[in-house]
Parts: structure tokens; C-alpha cells; sequence
């Protein structure tokens, strides 16, 4: 008899694993919204699911330990020690029932609510309920304790079209649910029970809520979850009164890396949290008040490793009549002046001005084109850092058609920057503004001057970027249009020298532009119209200038001084300078005038060729020149090495690596080749 019973119960319970095992399981894997990261894995913007719920993953570092505890012994108190269905609360609901003629107590598990959100079930069939037990005890069986937590926590509902713990802790809290106050963790075990007739934001529901939260203070008091005097305070804090909106920082560059990235779940960028809320406040103050629609954009980036820290792309986001879904960091403007700093320092690299080079500001007429400054005035005789300084037209123009807009453009294209101009040949116009070029790409260019004119390639993904090319300016060149950018005096009275920056404005006031960089940050602002409409009275210096020293003076300690000059860097007054340095004379022209004329030779560099590799022979080169008039002065990556020789050869020191040479002879013509050094010792 016992034999037989022993088998009976064998049959049994191999006919029960036999049901469980079996069991057809629901879809397990839920859907939740994709997340853009800050560098620190803040959440800068969530996006919601497919069918509209706001669904997110619990967080990596996990939930509340006092959230979990409260759950579990509101919800389930034997959780941890039944397999997915609770014996003993069924018989005793199941006794409630019969002696009070009602249900007083239900015997639903976590794992069966979980099952139920994952079919979508009804509650109070009891076919339901069975199917309930037998998906409960399934779970368990196949993912265990951990899991089934999982999914309840991503399942569980809240109220309109929220799912999970972590989106309703962003919703009421506008925190993570990483740590919860006794009182918002008891809101976030009440609430799934009835989400829709308990919401803390309807003043019907208000009292439910309150009520709700408060049982299960009382519990998890009873409990030893918490204390007297936290469930004291737990009672006493009030409710939240609204629903808070998800985190939609970076918003733009999130809409952009989610469509780049399809499928993805989590998306994590180089963004500094603290400096995107930073630079976002920013921008929003500088359009605030303005009496037609006015967006700004804000890009800020360490020039070191090319990390985008901070991304506006608009001020007002979603805001159509300040075009709120235009990116404007990426979107091709004017420039205005912001492109001056790299004709002077290809200038300065090709040895053909030095900052104290004297230049004219008079009225010239280059073909049919008359420029002008902006104020119609002009200066007469300047330094080219007072005409950098003080953004004056026709130096910068007189330059850059002595250095050719081929040439020009071709050093823009090094920088990092792609400008874009009309039809095939660019022209001088493109100096003063007349391109396209984007705030990101301005703001690479500006990071190339920042870092001594080694290239930089700004990204917003983490990883190592791909490795910048050859100098696109000298160490030296670079240096020297730093220098004169740090002496512009910054607005509101700050002290200068701290930021090399420099403004533009579009011509019709367009665009109103700063860019500007310390030891380590590079930056940049706009403001205008995204449709391209004038601003009246929109001035670089006026509109983006203040934001960009106020962006700077966010950055507090991690700011970083300029750096001081390269060794090689010749500096001085005018009167120390070489001869062909001290007066800018486009090549080809005559340094002065006598009746007789011949035609003077071309000044060439015969050695080492143009884009040639030299092998080195100790730590010297020998370097000649063809044609010009003696003397002559030879240029190391835009530093002095031999001034006034007669001769039109010199021996000078070089190092492995790329360099560009330069010779400027006694009326000032001068030719440049760039070439790589191998070997030496």
C-alpha cells in the first residue's frame, strides 16, 4: 500500500513538472525605449517605445534596495521561498472568502502579476488565474527570481501610457529610482495597484494616493523596513502635484545618433551633463525676451582629444517658429570675420607677414569688388594685429589675394573646415564671410589653431577618432594668430588674454557668430534666424560674444591658460623684425620705383621639392632658392632660422617629421613647399 501510494505521488508530481514544463510562455522580451548617455551615463533623452509607452530599462546600478523591500512586503512577503505561487495565501484567501462571503485578500505572487503584464490577462477570471499560476510557476522555473523582479519592474503600470519603475520615478520625481525617499518609494508600490484612480497629479485622486502610500508606510514600518521617525517623515511629505517631462537633453544630436543607430537601446556620447544643462540655460537666456523668433546654437569641445562636451543645436526645441527642429550647429551659415585668423596665420606660416608686419587699410579695388569695412571708415597704415584685432577688411583681402583663394581654401580644408562657396572658383569675397561653412566645422578649424595647428577631429561618440593628418599650420603660425585673437578685449570689461576668440557677423545681420578657445576647451556660438531672415542691430560682438565668455566661465577650474610661445616664435616690434617683414608687399610687386624697370626673376625653392620625402644626414638640412633679389630670410614652420643671407642657399637645422619652409627675399616675394624629414640623428 505504502509502495503503491510512494508511486502514485512519483506520477504525480512527474505529471505536475510535465504541465509547468510545458507551459507555452508569453513573448518575453519587452520592448523599452532607446536612451542617449552623458560620458557618465546620465540619461540626456529618452525616447518612448514603438506603441508610444514610456518604457525604459531599470538602471545598470540598479533600484532602491528599500524600493525592493517594500515591494516584496507589500506585494509578496514569501516571495524568495515559493515557486511562483503562494500556497498558503490561497488557502487562506480562499478561507477569507468563505467566512466572510466576499473576497477579502487575494493570493496573487509577483510572478503572476508578471505573468498577467506579459499576457495582458484579466484579473478576476479564475481561468485567468489558473493560466496565471501556471505561466508564475514557469517563470521561475526557466529565469528565476532576479529575472521575474525584471520584468516586473519594467512592467509594471502607472498610469496612462508609463510602464516600469524607472520611467514613473522620471515622471514624478524627475530623478533616477537608483535612490528613493521612504515616502516616494511607498507612492511607487502603491501606485501599480490602481494607476489609474491613485495618480498623485489628479486632485480626485489625490486622497487614494495618499491613502495607498501610506498603507504601505505602515507596512514596511511593521516590517523593520524603516523606522518610526522615517515613517513619520515618510507620512508628513507631500505628494508630487505633476507629471514631470523626460529628459530631453542634447535633444537634437539624440534624435540624430538614435536614427544613425536603429535598434539600439542605449546610445552613449562624449556629452558632460553639468555642461549641456549648462550650455542648454545658456542658450535659452540669450534668445529670452527677444521680440522676434531667435534660435542660438552651442557647441563646446576639449581640443585635446576632440571630445564634444556640450551640443546646442537649437534654443528652443520643438518651438517651430524658432525652427526648433533645425540643428544649427550642423546647418552651413555665414561665417562672417570668423574665417580672418586663418588667412593671416597661413600668412605668418608662409613667411609673408608677422603680426607686426605694417599693412595698408586704404580704399582698393580688387577686379570689380570694392570691399569695405563695417564702419565705412578706414585706418590708414596698421599692424596686421590691429587689423585682426579690429576685424578690418581690406588687410585680410590684401592678404589672401596675395596667398591665392586656391591656397586659402586649401588651408581651410586642412583645418577641418569645409567651407562651401558658389560655382567653381572661389573668391576673395569668401575671406569676409561670403561661404558656407557650419559651427561645428568652425569650431574643429578653431581647435586646430588651439592645438599649435595640428588638426583635431571633434566627435560625439566615445572611441578613439580617427588620427588627424599632417599640420595644417605651423606651431609657430598657429601661436601667432592665438596671440592676437587673446588681445581682443572680451565683453562686459573681462580681463583679456584669458580666451582667443573672435566674432563675425553675416552680412544683413544674418548670423552673429563667437568662436573662441583656452588651453584645453574650444567653442562656439550662434544666433539668428534658422530661415535665414536678418536680425537688425545682430552683432557677433553684441549677441554670441557674452554668451560664449559666460560658457567659458562655466567651465570654473577646468579652464585652462593659453600656452605660451613656441620657442622659435619671433617676437617683438616692427623695428626688430626682419626687413621683408616689417611692410607687407604682395609678391610680384616692386618695393619701390625707379625709372628704369626689368621684370625680376620668380623666387622658387629648388630644394627640398614641394610634398617631397628628405632623408636627413645629421641634424641639418641644406636648402636652396632660385631667383628673387639677396637678401634672403628662410622660415621653419613659420619661425625665423636664417635672416639676410646673401646667399640663396642655408643650412638649417631640421628635425624628423612634417615641415613647411618658406624664403622671402629683399622685396618681399616669397615661395613655400612642404615636405616630410626622415632619419638624422
Amino acid at each position: 500500500m505504502l509502495l503503491l501510494t510512494a508511486h502514485g505521488a512519483d506520477r504525480a508530481r512527474a505529471a505536475w513538472d510535465r504541465w509547468i514544463d510545458t507551459t507555452v510562455l508569453p513573448p518575453l522580451a519587452v520592448p523599452v525605449g532607446t536612451e542617449v548617455l552623458a560620458r557618465d551615463g546620465t540619461l540626456l533623452r529618452a525616447f518612448p517605445v514603438g506603441d508610444g509607452l514610456w518604457r525604459l530599462a531599470p538602471p545598470q546600478e540598479g533600484v532602491d534596495p528599500r524600493f525592493l523591500s517594500m515591494l516584496v512586503g507589500w506585494e509578496d512577503r514569501r516571495f524568495h521561498d515559493h515557486d511562483g505561487i503562494d500556497r498558503r495565501a490561497i488557502l487562506r484567501a480562499a478561507w477569507q472568502a468563505v467566512t466572510h462571503g466576499r473576497i477579502v485578500s487575494g493570493a496573487s505572487t509577483l510572478s503572476m502579476q508578471v505573468a498577467r503584464l506579459l499576457e495582458r490577462g484579466r484579473t478576476g477570471d479564475w481561468r485567468a488565474k489558473l493560466r496565471q499560476a501556471r505561466v508564475a510557476l514557469a517563470l521561475e522555473r526557466r529565469l528565476g527570481k532576479e529575472r521575474v523582479i525584471d520584468l516586473y519592474l519594467r512592467l509594471a503600470p502607472y498610469g496612462g501610457n508609463t510602464e516600469g519603475v524607472r520611467a514613473a520615478s522620471l515622471m514624478w520625481f524627475g530623478k533616477e529610482p537608483r535612490r528613493l525617499t521612504p515616502a516616494e518609494a511607498a507612492l511607487l508600490v502603491a501606485l501599480p495597484q490602481s494607476p489609474e484612480t491613485r495618480r498623485p497629479d489628479l486632485m480626485q485622486a489625490r486622497a487614494a494616493a495618499r491613502a495607498a502610500r501610506d498603507r504601505v508606510i505602515d507596512r514596511a514600518l511593521s516590517l523593520g523596513i524603516i523606522d518610526a521617525e522615517a515613517a513619520g517623515t515618510a507620512r508628513a511629505t507631500p505628494l508630487p502635484e505633476h507629471r514631470r517631462s523626460f529628459p530631453a537633453h542634447a535633444a537634437l544630436l539624440a534624435d540624430r545618433l538614435r536614427r544613425e543607430n536603429p535598434g539600439a537601446r542605449t546610445i552613449e556620447t562624449t556629452i558632460d551633463a553639468r555642461l549641456q544643462v549648462a550650455a542648454e540655460r545658456l542658450a535659452a537666456r540669450a534668445v529670452a525676451g527677444q521680440a522676434d523668433p531667435v534660435s542660438a546654437a552651442i557647441l563646446l569641445a576639449d581640443h585635446r582629444n576632440g571630445d564634444i562636451l556640450a551640443q546646442v543645436g537649437t534654443a528652443q526645441f520643438a518651438d517651430g517658429a524658432s525652427g526648433g527642429f533645425v540643428d544649427m550647429t550642423r546647418a552651413p551659415r555665414s561665417p562672417g570675420s570668423t574665417l580672418k585668423p586663418f588667412v593671416y596665420a597661413l600668412g605668418f606660416d608662409e613667411g609673408l607677414i608677422h603680426p607686426e608686419t605694417l599693412i595698408e587699410d586704404r580704399p582698393a579695388a580688387f577686379g570689380r569688388w570694392q570691399p569695405q569695412n563695417f564702419d565705412n571708415r578706414f585706418r590708414g597704415t596698421v599692424t596686421i594685429r590691429q587689423a585682426l584685432t579690429e576685424s578690418l577688411n581690406l588687410p585680410v583681402v590684401r592678404v589672401a589675394e596675395a596667398l591665392g583663394p586656391a591656397r586659402v581654401m586649401a588651408a581651410f580644408r586642412r583645418a577641418g573646415m569645409e567651407v562651401a562657396v558658389q560655382g567653381d572658383a572661389p573668391g576673395l569675397a569668401v575671406v569676409l564671410g561670403g561661404a558656407g561653412v557650419s559651427l561645428a566645422d568652425l569650431v574643429q578649424g578653431y581647435g586646430t589653431l588651439a592645438r599649435g595647428g595640428t588638426p583635431v577631429r571633434l566627435h560625439d561618440r566615445p572611441g578613439v577618432p580617427e588620427a588627424p593628418g599632417a599640420p595644417a599650420i605651423g606651431a609657430v603660425a598657429a601661436w601667432q594668430a592665438a596671440n592676437v585673437l587673446a588681445g581682443i578685449q572680451p565683453p562686459g570689461g573681462q580681463a583679456a588674454g584669458r580666451v582667443a576668440f573672435k566674432t563675425g557677423t553675416s552680412y544683413g545681420h544674418r548670423d552673429a557668430l563667437a568662436v573662441g578657445f583656452d588651453g584645453r576647451f574650444v567653442a562656439g556660438v550662434w544666433m539668428g534666424r534658422p530661415d535665414g531672415t536678418p536680425v537688425p542691430g545682430a552683432f557677433g560682438g553684441d549677441y554670441a560674444a557674452p554668451v560664449l565668455f559666460d560658457l567659458f566661465n562655466a567651465l570654473g577650474p577646468r579652464s585652462v591658460s593659453l600656452p605660451p610661445p613656441p620657442q622659435a616664435a619671433l617676437t617683438g616690434p616692427n623695428a626688430a623684425l626682419p626687413r621683408p617683414l616689417r611692410r607687407f608687399v604682395p609678391p610680384g610687386s616692386l618695393a619701390d620705383s625707379g625709372s628704369s624697370f626689368r621684370a625680376p626673376e620668380l623666387l622658387t625653392i629648388q630644394f627640398p621639392p614641394d610634398s617631397a620625402e628628405v632623408e636627413l644626414v645629421g641634424a641639418t638640412l641644406l636648402v636652396r632658392a632660385k631667383g628673387g633679389t639677396p637678401p634672403y630670410s628662410w622660415l621653419l614652420n613659420g619661425a625665423p632660422v636664417a635672416v639676410g643671407t646673401s646667399e640663396p642657399t642655408a643650412e638649417l637645422p631640421v628635425r624628423a617629421g612634417f615641415a613647411s619652409l618658406s624664403v622671402v627675399d629683399a622685396k618681399g616675394r616669397s615661395a613655400r613647399v612642404e615636405f616630410r624629414a626622415s632619419g638624422g640623428g
